[in-house]
């Protein structure tokens, strides 16, 4: 018995060592060995239920707090289809290229806007055109500097037609700041699309407004600082390339024949805005990441099978977001370069970029970090003295559209007070340095006219303008309706 007795006290001992009970040491007797297998066994039994115990409770919260977090991200989403504004935003993660051979992306992006997609869902408002006025038409106008710019321009009589992703901001923004019925239309331009472009174009072109049509101002843009992956155009252009650029350059190409018909002839402006951080000749344009084409291979490429790695920046190395902005703006000033030497002559309009000085509190920051949106102003209005007002940036831009004396060809404009020279906002900073602009230099690359010239050839061969005598009968056709 006593034998019998102790192999069960051994492989109990190994029994409870595997289920976690080693504080316990059993005595060799008989009589203790019986006497701890009636008293340890239940207690053990009690602790093995209680962890399981534990371990199921706390698996079933988890589960109930998962489900709790399906449940609130599906009524949020919910919320957001339902909400009026839900045409502006798509919840997609991946924008989806229609350019054939176009790279789709396969990690999650920028949120992409619906208004790329769903054209139809925004209906043109052609305000009527009384006294006709010069039309001015502006891209990005219903926020900051375009808005800003309208205004400005409203003012001194002429009639803006604000080129807009929203039609329904436009007209909000253009009721809140008081412009008159007969100042304004509002019509739907996607630069993120080609198709929306041509489209805009074509209306444009079949509208009472473009008898007067005097001047176009290409304005909008796409800033994503913080973007680690690239973004991509309904075409399959990197994002910030696409809209900025791409876009604007075949509306300019679209509308170059309907601009030289101007009535005004001494007032033809084609202005495509610039920016400091795109010429590496200034302080803020040495702040890293530098804009730079390089050999312009992903440029080249039409940024085709592209991805964080490789392709997706104009010179084809590795993305960020910055850089993508800030070469996009190199583009635009280059692109006014070979428009000024290959159409200035021929159509008499005077084609000109700028730089209108930091509007630190722009909408154009809104994908910065809350800390630098907060941070950002404080520095250009109390360090670098360069900060300028949307209502201060509206007025230069738009001076370069109503005054005769910015009818120098190709120029880069600037103003030294408020401007991109630490120097010059330090101690030439006063009303008239303020509110008159000067041909400001750009850096080498920018001034590099066989680089603007490529720029200009690949970028219209990106985006498919190939002009036949056909397409000059049908905006002839097209004006004729017009002016019926």
């Amino acid at each position: 018995m006593a034998k019998v007795m102790g192999r069960m006290s051994s492989s109990l001992g190994g029994v409870m060592d595997r289920i976690g009970i080693h504080s316990r040491s059993f005595s060799p007797s008989p009589r203790a060995t019986a006497a701890a297998v009636v008293v340890s066994i239940p207690r053990a039994r009690d602790r093995t239920r209680r962890k399981l115990t534990h371990v199921s409770d706390a698996s079933t919260r988890t589960r109930e707090y998962a489900h709790q977090r399906i449940n609130r991200s599906l009524a949020h989403r919910s919320r957001i289809a339902s909400h009026p504004s839900s045409t502006m935003l798509s919840m997609r993660a991946n924008v989806v290229s229609a350019r054939p051979g176009a790279r789709r992306a396969t990690t999650p992006t920028r949120v992409h806007r619906a208004g790329a997609v769903t054209r139809a869902a925004s209906t043109d408002i052609m305000n009527k055109n009384t006294g006709n006025k010069p039309v001015v038409v502006i891209t990005g106008a219903s926020s900051g500097l375009g808005l800003y710019t309208a205004k400005a321009l409203v003012k001194r009589d002429y009639f803006v037609v604000m080129a807009v992703r929203s039609v329904e901001k436009g007209v909000l923004k253009a009721n809140e700041l008081g412009f008159p019925k007969d100042s304004y239309a509002v019509m739907n331009l996607e630069l993120g699309d080609l198709q929306s472009v041509r489209d805009f174009a074509t209306n444009l072109r079949r509208s009472p407004y473009i008898k007067t049509f005097q001047s176009l101002v290409c304005n909008a843009a796409l800033y994503l600082p913080n973007a680690t992956v690239p973004s991509y155009t309904k075409d399959g252009f990197e994002e910030c390339v696409g809209v900025n650029h791409l876009g604007h350059h075949l509306l300019s190409l679209l509308l170059l024949d309907d601009l030289a018909q101007a009535p005004d002839a001494n007032m033809k402006r084609l202005i495509i805005v610039g920016s400091v951080t795109g010429n590496t000749n200034t302080l803020a344009g040495q702040v890293p990441p530098r804009a730079g084409l390089g050999d312009m291979s992903g440029l080249k490429n039409g940024f085709k099978n592209s991805d964080r790695n490789q392709g997706a920046l104009i010179d084809g190395t590795r993305f960020i977001g910055a850089k993508a902005y800030k070469d996009s703006k190199l583009c635009n000033m280059l692109d006014i370069k070979a428009f000024a030497e290959r159409y200035g002559e021929s159509t008499g309009i005077k084609f000109s970029t700028m730089y209108p000085g930091c509007i630190a509190d722009s909408n154009l920051f809104r994908n910065h970090t809350p800390f630098f949106r907060w941070l950002f102003p404080l520095l250009q209005k109390n360090v670098t003295k360069g900060y300028v007002s949307e209502e201060e940036a509206g007025e230069r831009l738009a001076s370069i559209v109503y005054d005769p004396r910015y009818n120098e060809q190709g120029a880069y404009w600037a103003w030294k007070g408020g401007g991109d020279q630490l120097w010059d906002n330090y101690n030439n900073n006063d009303d008239s340095t303020r509110t008159i602009a000067f041909n400001n230099k750009p850096s080498k690359e920018g001034r590099d006219m066989a680089k603007a010239n490529e720029v200009f050839d690949i970028s219209t061969e990106l985006v498919g303008f190939k002009p036949t005598a056909l397409d000059g009968l049908a905006k002839s056709f097209d004006r004729m309706l017009a002016k019926k």
